[in-house]
């Protein structure tokens, strides 16, 4: 007969041993063993700082994502199609005047604090800046010859924009969703140091800098706010450099 697989127990005295061993390995400095060193309550920071990493990237990416889609809809609607100008514009003087600042810490306060409620928050107001831009670029080159020519000749507006109009434009679309990675983590930091961010449970960079600013003052501790902020100042120039590479090798105009 099967017999379903039960975890061992643990003695009285296993569990003892452990807790001692975790009290002997609390804020230990950065060595051969600990990286990083450990936390307050004997964690591995190193460890704790790829999973917090893990988690910032992926609450980044799907911000970045969501903020793509939705500012490349409506910009391109807003620069391509006369009848949906205005109200769109409308549309935009709302959002815009609302401060993301705001929007954040009301959500935050209104939905239970989690990595969907950080989304949800970031991404009201985050596709603003995108659909503004996309909007421009699309406005200088729709009365463009060929654009006049293709549409004379009977092309679609679905058409003229996916052929035409967004390929020229993929170069700044990679430069601003590779910006808008950092600036979504960032918001995490900024949420979480305010005590709005993820549970205490979830690690982040936000969570692992909130925890090392409170040892901020204490010059043997300190090191728990510096490897975080490191990480957290890699990510945002890695993003900042590879959006830049992007954006040249999809510009057109490196390739003439």
């Amino acid at each position: 007969m099967f017999q379903p697989y039960l975890p061992a127990q643990k003695s009285p005295t296993e569990i003892y041993l452990d807790a001692q061993t975790g009290l002997q390995a609390r804020n230990i400095a950065p060595n051969a063993e600990f990286w990083f060193g450990t936390n307050s309550i004997g964690q591995d920071l190193w460890s704790r700082i790829w999973a917090g990493t893990r988690t910032s990237l992926m609450i980044g990416c799907v911000v970045a994502l969501v903020e793509a889609f939705v500012g490349i809809t409506i910009g391109t609607l807003w620069g391509f199609s006369r009848k949906l100008e205005m109200p769109i514009t409308q549309l935009y003087n709302v959002v815009d005047n609302i401060p993301t600042t705001i929007v954040l810490i009301l959500m935050s306060y209104i939905l239970r604090p989690s990595i969907s409620t950080i989304i949800i928050a970031m991404c009201i107001t985050g596709w603003v800046e995108m659909a503004r831009f996309i909007r421009n670029q699309i406005v200088i080159l729709r009365d463009r010859e060929y654009n006049l020519a293709s549409k004379c000749l009977g092309t679609s507006d679905y058409r003229i924009i996916i052929k035409n109009l967004l390929p020229y434009l993929i170069s700044v679309i990679m430069l601003r969703m590779s910006l808008a990675i950092p600036f979504a983590i960032g918001a995490e930091v900024f949420l979480t140091y305010i005590g709005l961010g993820l549970p205490i449970s979830e690690p982040s960079l936000g969570n692992l800098i909130n925890e090392g600013r409170v040892l901020m003052m204490s010059p043997d501790l300190r090191y728990q706010l510096i490897f975080p902020s490191i990480v957290l100042s890699i990510i945002t120039i890695a993003f900042y450099i590879i959006g830049n590479a992007f954006a040249d090798a999809a510009d057109p105009k490196n390739h003439v």
